[in-house]
């Protein structure tokens, strides 16, 4: 087993569709995704409920722009090794180019949490060298803020 780690998504204003968060892999590592937990405080009456859709995709050659470009993932054990990662969230403009693969596409309801948790058979696995991205895949109706944690793994 490797180092696992807490990628936070914090408080966010999204007004459009973004990268959630995006993640390059070190040339020595790979990354397994193992949950993903989203929330929101703003839409909090039955006329504010959304259906968003998300997408986990991988492959891109181009990074986003404009979100949190210093994001540290937060070791589960605590003093473990640094990452080795380049992690962004919240990019306005989403990673682009390249071969794109799409890993995983689901649907949140925003009137509750979005948890999805992987199993060993059905984990999204990143290899080294290798950008991916959780995506909003269209911009919500009006602004939501939003906020969550990614549970990853580093092996290598």
């Amino acid at each position: 087993m490797g180092r696992i780690y807490a990628l936070p998504l914090v408080d966010t204003a999204v007004t459009v569709a973004v990268d959630l968060a995006e993640i390059v892999t070190a040339a020595t590592h790979i990354c397994r995704i193992h949950t993903i937990e989203l929330s929101q405080r703003t839409e909090v009456k039955d006329a504010e409920e959304e259906q968003l859709v998300l997408a986990f995709k991988s492959g891109q050659t181009t990074s986003g722009l404009g979100g949190n470009t210093a994001v540290t993932p937060i070791p589960r054990l605590l003093g473990d090794a640094a990452h080795g990662m380049t992690v962004e969230t919240f990019n306005t403009t989403k990673a682009s180019a390249g071969t794109i693969v799409t890993h995983g596409l689901w649907q949140w309801n925003v009137r509750v949490p979005f948890e999805k948790i992987f199993t060993p058979e059905t984990l999204i696995i990143i290899p080294p060298s290798t950008r991916a991205t959780l995506e909003l895949v269209f911009a919500p109706a009006d602004s939501v803020t939003m906020f969550g944690t990614i549970l990853l793994e580093v092996i290598g």
